[in-house]
């Protein structure tokens, strides 16, 4: 039962159940009456009830966002590191890591705070405006601003803003499937019900808040706004729902705490034995603070975060709108998208194909509204005979949808079935509003389910006619004639059966079938019989020409793409069969699907590539058995009841132009153009993404482990340090920022959704990554200890030993980060396709030649002006790194430490 709000205080009032009450009931109990509200009354109880939206599910207030990114192991380590850097004298230290910090903290509230309000601006697509009574007028007020007693107008087309108790009704019809599921437009009327527990689709005068208009027109007083409505109640159930971490979110939790360990035992150990040596403690503790530094990633929060933030602006582009930055890891390790078929995969707007009359059939081009397209017979354009053009006239004007433009967008306003026949009459240039005017509706007899046509009465030139429209059977039932190239003739048992032939033919190639006829001299009372048979009319909503390309893309990236529909198998198997998703598997219907048990639907899902005839509800098994079977699975929905599979599928794609704000809410990712070529073009964003995270990670980490083990080799060697705190804290914050950053805007490889989706399970640190990155920082060790060794023994002093090194380090880690743009591609391949990194390594190399030979950096630097031999005896270790990783990329490609992740 929908709660009353109370005409003086806002609260709920119990008891009333809307749609048992008559229409003068309703009207006492909300206050209000057929001419509306006042407008001062309506201001007050706007401020009383509040605006008429839904609460954002999981709404996070700007403090807290901030708040929450605080709640990261490495933040915290650093935070510390600040603090004692600080405690400790070392002022320029901690400024730097203080900045760093709030850099990723800024950064990652920025970019979350954006999603939020970009979703926010989307859910406004919903019903922006409503017609309403307000001091006796019709106004148009945003939708927001609808209050309980407001009397509502609804035409075709139409969004309902808000649940209301219809009080007139002409032919009116709504559909409301994103609330019951059912795609049938549903009559109402404006009698009082008897049975107070009617389900809401069987409450016939009642409308509600995003359901919309097909048919007729009407008038309702608003009886629910907001959370009270029934969507509202849905959304509020949908809040209580706990998404959980993604694989990275658990990786990289896992990593900060295995470094923060790593960072205290470093500390603790180099401090040890430095102090064992005779080391001051104090000097001891500074040179562990930047040891400990430099084992921690501090970047990797802001690199992280720029890495999602980036491809989700990228993928805003791309119009798909991810409401939680995650969730763009999980886009890429994608193995199954279950797609609808209405709007995703094909265009949505249901356009004529096909034209049979007089024996003759047509093709008609052309798709969607834009009323652009050509007549073609046996393949060759044809200017419309008047057979043709008589047919689309009367199919025009036995119609009551409405063609618009908007800034170069053509649209239908009404049904959308009708809507393609007055698009295709436009083709043939027969304007819907100027044949109005010259043969204008005296009168009609309305479609309903069990007619199944529509009859309409024109006033002619010639007297009056009647054209009718509808099931095939039915029309050729009226029917006693039909129109051939000489004329009419008689309509025997043979013209019948090869009318109904042909209408069976178009319907196995998934037209639906229209018949259209006419009856001149006709009046309202014997337009149902005697009627002349014009021809057939084979429409369809026609696939998207870009997901065709998308469906491939998807197979050569190893994602499975399943269809869902509410259409017949036929069209459904027509339909993914033109678009490539049924070249395997095959079709299931609902009730197949209702008889199968969960065990056994796990079985055969991945031998189902098409489900036809099913419900919303039968979504959630879908997912499941695909999760079962260890696919990471994105599963789209527009309507309310796709809430449950959107929230259990491990990406939930709701539709921006045609989705409901709780499909939205329930959604991690929302198409702003309902597309399926923006999924997969996603799926490749996330690819991308989490490759650059991993070319990061690779990079820095081999990097720290390079300066580690340098530092640890040379303590138990019993050499001297070879590197001061100063030069430690260069390496880490300034040599792997700006490299590390430009990794994460890495463009994608050429071959990325040529590859399968990576198994989420492996994380991050595959077998690949892992070799590589100890390869990497282990010859780094290798090599810096060998120079630093050497400049010791051939005399050299410690200072311009420790410089040299320091030099050494700086450009190996120069030359790593080219060589991890890929862990299996040469870094011969597009070697200089980052810009971003060129520009980074430039820059630092400027600030490394500035450290080298400014006297005034000299000394806190502890470096020399290098001589041309010098330069040579550091660039010999620095040059070996990259032969050396492109010999174990070359090994892992062949499988020498395992399989390519």
């Amino acid at each position: 039962m929908t709660p009353v709000r109370s005409t003086t205080t806002g609260e709920a009032q119990p008891g009333a159940v809307w749609h048992t009450l008559p229409v003068e009931a309703v009207f006492e109990q909300i206050g209000s009456s057929q001419a509306g509200l006042a407008g001062e009354e309506a201001a007050r109880r706007l401020a009383t009830v509040g605006p008429n939206e839904l609460q954002a599910t999981g709404r996070v207030s700007p403090l807290a966002l901030l708040l929450q990114q605080f709640k990261n192991v490495l933040i915290l380590i650093l935070l510390v590191a600040v603090g004692l850097s600080a405690f400790l004298g070392h002022g320029l230290e901690a400024i730097v890591i203080a900045v760093i910090v709030l850099f990723a903290v800024l950064l990652g509230f920025i970019q979350e705070y954006r999603a939020e309000r970009a979703l926010e601006a989307l859910q406004q697509m919903a019903a922006p405006v409503a017609t309403v009574r307000r001091d006796g007028e019709e106004v148009e007020v945003p939708a927001r601003g609808v209050v309980p007693g407001d009397v509502i107008r609804l035409r075709t087309g139409d969004k309902v803003p808000a649940d209301a108790r219809v009080f007139e009704a002409v032919n009116l019809q709504l559909e409301e499937a994103p609330l019951t599921g059912e795609s049938a437009p549903v009559e109402k009327h404006s009698s009082p019900l008897a049975e107070e527990g009617l389900a809401i689709g069987d409450r016939r005068n009642t409308v509600y808040s995003g359901t919309a208009v097909t048919y007729g027109r009407g008038l309702a007083v608003v009886v629910a706004t907001g959370m009270t409505t029934e969507f509202g109640r849905i959304a509020g159930l949908v809040q209580t729902v706990e998404a959980g971490k993604t694989p990275l979110q658990e990786n990289l939790d896992r990593m900060g705490k295995v470094l923060a360990r790593a960072a205290l035992v470093v500390v603790l150990l180099i401090v040890a034995v430095g102090i064992f040596r005779g080391e001051t403690l104090l000097s001891m503790l500074v040179l562990g603070i930047a040891l400990a530094v430099a084992v921690v990633p501090e970047a990797l929060p802001a690199v992280v975060t720029i890495s999602l933030a980036i491809g989700v602006q990228r993928m805003v582009k791309r119009n798909a709108l991810v409401r939680r930055l995650p969730t763009v890891e999980a886009l890429g390790s994608t193995s199954v998208i279950c797609s609808d078929k209405t709007g995703t995969l094909t265009k949505d707007e249901m356009t004529v194909r096909r034209i049979l009359v007089a024996g003759q059939v047509y093709e008609v081009s052309g798709a969607g509204y834009e009323p652009r397209g050509a007549f073609l017979r046996n393949g060759a354009p044809e200017d419309p005979p008047p057979a043709v053009m008589a047919l689309l006239r009367a199919a025009a004007l036995a119609s009551d949808a409405r063609l618009v433009v908007s800034d170069g967008h053509w649209a239908v306003k009404g049904d959308p079935t009708e809507g393609a026949l007055v698009v295709a009459a436009a083709k043939a240039g027969l304007e819907k509003p100027a044949l109005d005017a010259e043969f204008p509706r005296t009168g009609e007899i309305p479609f309903t389910s069990e007619t199944k046509r529509m009859i309409t009465l024109h006033a002619t030139p010639e007297g009056t006619v009647a054209y009718a429209k509808g099931a095939p059977e039915v029309i050729l039932a009226s029917c006693a004639q039909w129109q051939s190239e000489d004329g009419e003739r008689r309509l025997d048992a043979t013209a019948r059966d090869a009318v109904l032939t042909a209408a069976g033919q178009m319907a196995s190639e998934a037209l639906r079938v229209l018949a259209v006829a006419a009856k001149s001299g006709a009046t309202l009372e014997d337009a149902e019989s005697g009627m002349t048979f014009l021809g057939l009319v084979g429409l369809m909503d026609p696939p998207r020409p870009e997901a065709r390309a998308a469906i491939a893309t998807c197979r050569d990236a190893g994602i499975r793409p399943v269809m869902i529909t509410g259409d017949h198998p036929a069209t459904a198997r027509a339909i993914a069969q033109e678009l490539g998703v049924l070249k395997t598997g095959r079709v299931v219907t609902g009730p197949e699907l209702e008889s199968m048990s969960d065990a056994d639907l796990e079985g055969e899902v991945e031998q189902i590539s098409v489900y036809a005839r099913v419900s919303p509800a039968h979504k959630l098994r879908i997912v499941s058995a695909w999760q079962r079977k260890g696919h990471v699975v994105a599963m789209t929905g527009d309507g309310v009841n796709d809430a449950p599979a959107l929230k259990k599928a491990d990406i939930g794609i709701a539709m921006g132009i045609t989705g409901t704000d709780v499909s939205k809410e329930a959604a991690s990712v929302t198409l702003t153009d309902d597309n399926f070529a923006s999924i997969v073009a996603a799926v490749e964003e996330g690819r991308a993404i989490f490759g650059n995270i991993k070319k990061y990670l690779m990079y820095l980490l081999s990097a720290n482990i390079g300066e580690i083990g340098l530092m640890a080799g040379a303590t138990f060697m019993g050499l001297p340090l070879p590197l001061s705190a100063v030069q430690i804290l260069y390496v880490n914050l300034a040599t792997d920022g700006l490299p590390a950053l430009a990794l994460a805007m890495d463009p994608p490889e050429a071959d990325l959704m040529r590859r399968r989706p990576r198994d989420p399970r492996t994380g991050i640190f595959s077998r690949p990554v892992v070799t590589l990155m100890l390869v990497g920082g282990v010859w780094s060790t290798l090599a810096n200890l060998g120079l630093f060794g050497w400049a010791l023994i051939s005399g050299r002093a410690l200072e311009e030993a420790m410089a040299m090194t320091f030099v050494s380090l700086v450009l190996i880690e120069f030359l790593k980060a080219y060589n991890y743009r890929s862990d299996r591609h040469s870094v011969l391949d597009r070697p200089f396709a980052n810009k971003w990194l060129n520009r980074a390594i430039l820059w630092e190399l400027m600030l490394l030649s500035a450290v080298v030979y400014l006297p005034l950096l000299q000394q806190p630097f502890i470096t020399f002006p290098l001589a041309v031999t010098d330069w040579l005896v550091v660039l010999v270790p620095a040059l070996t790194i990259s032969p050396v990783l492109e010999l174990a990329k070359w090994m892992l490609r062949r499988g020498w430490f395992g399989a390519l992740a």
